[in-house]
């Protein structure tokens, strides 16, 4: 192995479409493990499958590392000693290290169509063998290999398996793994088009770059005993192996887009905080040291340790997920939380231009305790920027599911016109004069304060279920409130 004295994780992603919340959950424990060190975490993008490759993914997946604050040491954008970290990029290396395995017996080339492999496949599956090559091309003399090769026909490069034994390796979660060879194909190292597979890239990227600790999900266990192999075969000293367990559906599956969201562009368009992102991954199967639910990015790299996690798979929860946003936005200051929504481009355009900053953060303000998520915001605040259509019958106060109404037209067109008048000369114009004049009125009116209120609720914010009454009127102002039951008188007029 490369000689390196820190610890060396890295996170090692395709790009074939929008980042994978999974492999987020993977990248925040690679960073974890080794900052908690001093050593590098190191990005590499494995983009050797060009039939999936997506334009733009890799920016996408860089660009929510850097959103999430799990800043890399090494990668394709940043640089570093071990380049370059693209495997696209590194084709020549990798063909190096396969004529090496070649010339040692431990690969060979196999001529098979794609028509063979297939029917191959089909018989051995009708006789309920295990669908594997059939290694018929691992018979082939060297000199007849290197003459059909020479001749341009067309061939794969596969890894010959010991036919006998096992392969041991230690999981720094699970302790040995033993994988007998019968169990083992001759797993394809390098393919026709001359792009390495991703067992033989992953080896010799994670030797040459010096990877230390080689953090991924629990899918590639059965992958480890080929890597292993290749290891032995070209003589380097094996990287320590952690397989985290997969994420997964509340009804136990692993977890996919049919069943719940994974894109973490997904998450961050429905509003989101990275603050959030990170907590919830960092729950994912790891408990913190006193039980904490809600801790910041730091706390979860100073408190990782490879005996808080769990080897079973744990449940992504939407609802707790939803429950942690909520709370970090509450966490934040104000205006912090109206830069987010400037920032994420959650801010109604029509608001930013009626108000100045310290009347948004107002608004903000009245909305942090109600929000789950930032997309709540511009749906709920929309009749700030202007009155919004109403039923006229939304104004005459109810009660119970059935919406009985406690009060006719002509009495709650009496309370609107009683309402007006009584904030018409009010001074000063402040939440808490306004309600402890509409107090009084309803008292002296003979109403209950919430029946009163209900009226006066619909007329300013056009809806049932608003921000609170009396600082959001105080906000809008007193003109515009006066303006909001004028018009609310005259849609009562025809409730008499």
């Amino acid at each position: 192995m490369t000689n390196v004295a820190a610890v060396r994780t890295r996170i090692a992603p395709s790009p074939t479409g929008e980042p994978h919340i999974g492999n987020l959950y993977v990248a925040l424990v690679n960073w974890a493990v080794a900052r908690q060190s001093g050593g590098a975490f190191v990005v590499r993008i494995e983009d050797t499958d060009r039939t999936r490759f997506v334009e733009g993914a890799e920016a996408m997946f860089l660009a929510s590392l850097a959103w999430l604050g799990l800043a890399h040491d090494e990668g394709p954008d940043v640089g570093g000693p071990f380049g370059p970290y693209r495997q696209s990029e590194r084709l020549p290396l990798y063909r190096e290290h396969v004529d090496r395995l070649m010339e040692t017996g431990h690969a060979y080339r196999c001529f098979c169509t794609p028509e063979r492999l297939a029917e191959v496949r089909k018989v051995r599956q009708k006789a309920g063998q295990a669908t594997g090559y059939d290694r018929r091309c691992r018979a082939l003399e060297r000199d007849e290999s290197d003459r059909r090769a020479d001749a341009g026909e067309p061939h794969t490069v596969r890894l010959a398996v010991p036919p006998e034994g096992q392969t041991r390796f230690t999981d720094g979660l699970r302790g040995p793994i033993v994988i007998d060879h019968r169990e083992m194909d001759d797993q394809v190292l390098l393919k026709s088009d001359g792009y390495p597979t991703y067992h033989l890239a992953v080896v010799v990227d994670d030797h040459l770059m010096g990877i230390t600790d080689v953090i991924r999900a629990e899918e590639w266990i059965v992958s480890t005993p080929k890597h292993v192999l290749l290891y032995e075969a070209l003589g380097w000293d094996l990287p320590r192996y952690f397989h985290l367990p997969l994420i997964r559906n509340p009804d136990k599956s692993k977890l996919s887009k049919r069943k719940n969201p994974v894109s973490m562009e997904w998450y961050r368009r429905e509003g989101f905080l990275p603050e959030a992102i990170v907590n919830f991954l960092g729950l994912l199967g790891h408990s913190m040291p006193e039980k904490e639910e809600v801790f910041t990015r730091e706390a979860f790299r100073e408190a990782f340790a490879w005996d808080r996690v769990a080897t079973t798979g744990p449940v992504f929860d939407v609802d707790k997920f939803e429950w942690l946003n909520g709370t970090w936005i509450r966490r934040l200051p104000v205006e912090e939380v109206l830069e987010r929504l400037r920032g994420e481009g959650f801010l109604p355009e029509g608001l930013a231009a009626k108000f100045d900053a310290a009347h948004l953060a107002a608004i903000v303000g009245l909305m942090q305790e109600r929000m789950r998520r930032l997309t709540e915001f511009a749906p709920a605040v929309g009749f700030f920027i202007a009155p919004e259509p109403y039923d006229a019958a939304m104004l005459v106060p109810t009660k119970g599911k059935q919406q009985t109404p406690t009060r006719t037209g002509p009495e709650t067109l009496s309370a609107l016109e009683q309402m007006r008048a009584a904030l018409a000369d009010l001074e000063p114009w402040s939440a808490e004069t306004m309600e402890s004049r509409l107090r009084a009125l309803a008292e002296a009116m003979g109403w209950k304060a919430g029946e009163l209120f209900t009226p006066l609720r619909v007329a300013v914010t056009c809806r049932q279920v608003s921000t609170p009454l009396f600082e959001t009127m105080q906000i809008l102002g007193r003109e515009e409130c006066l303006a909001r039951l004028d018009a609310a008188v005259a849609a009562a007029s025809a409730l008499s």
